[in-house]
């Protein structure tokens, strides 16, 4: 047994003396970086609140263009802008369709008020 020991031991050990040579291999993976394009294109049509849908769709297109281009970092502020802005273009969107709603139920009631006090 102590044998076997002493032999496993030698057989993991460097066959040569000389210089260990290694090779290495870079594999470029290709990173995902979205360029939340649709979403801005939607923003554009729907929610294009004091331009804002359509300012990120061109920052997603900036992102796509270096995307394309391999410059990676890049696309990401490019890609990071467009997502602020989108975000943005919602809020505001939606609080402007909230204040239109709002205006259309108090100038109704309003109405309404007005008109029972003249029967």
């Amino acid at each position: 047994m102590i044998n076997q020991e002493h032999e496993v031991v030698n057989l993991g050990g460097p066959q040569n003396s000389g210089p260990m040579m290694s090779t290495v291999v870079n594999i470029q993976t290709e990173t995902v970086v979205p360029d939340h394009i649709v979403w801005s294109l939607f923003n554009t049509l729907f929610f294009n609140t004091c331009c804002l849908g359509f300012v990120a769709f061109a920052f997603s297109v900036k992102s796509r263009d270096r995307k394309m281009v391999g410059d990676v970092i890049g696309a990401q502020s490019y890609a990071s802008t467009a997502k602020c802005l989108n975000i943005w273009a919602v809020v505001l969107g939606i609080l402007s369709i909230l204040a239109v709603i709002i205006t259309v139920v108090v100038v109704i009631t309003a109405g309404v008020h007005q008109a029972r006090g003249h029967l």
